[in-house]
């Protein structure tokens, strides 16, 4: 059976020029093991193909518990240069939750 990401965790979203970070937390912790599995930087480079142009680097928290990922060229050049209407990138943690993994 597969699930949304949205209704088993929570998520925030940072920038820094051009890099987006998105942050992946559990409303539970023990679905903490089921992200790590399954919510890989490839399976969420896949899944963010059309916005990120870059690597996506995934860092495991497991005493928080959380995953970190930090996206390369996500940001149409950055919030100086960008013309998009979501410079910081913010609604992209909408975007990640969207994504559907086995359980």
């Amino acid at each position: 059976m597969s699930i949304k990401l949205y209704d088993i965790a929570h998520s925030r979203a940072g920038d820094k020029g051009n890099t987006l970070t998105l942050s992946l937390i559990p409303y539970d912790p023990a679905d903490y093991p089921l992200l790590r599995d399954r919510v890989t930087a490839e399976v969420v480079q896949t899944h963010l193909q059309a916005i990120v142009a870059g690597p996506i680097t995934r860092y495991e928290l497991p005493n928080l518990p959380a995953l970190h990922f930090v996206c390369q060229r996500a940001l149409t050049g950055g919030v100086t240069t960008s013309l998009t209407m979501d410079t910081h990138g913010k609604t992209l943690s909408y975007a990640l939750l969207e994504l559907f993994i086995d359980d």
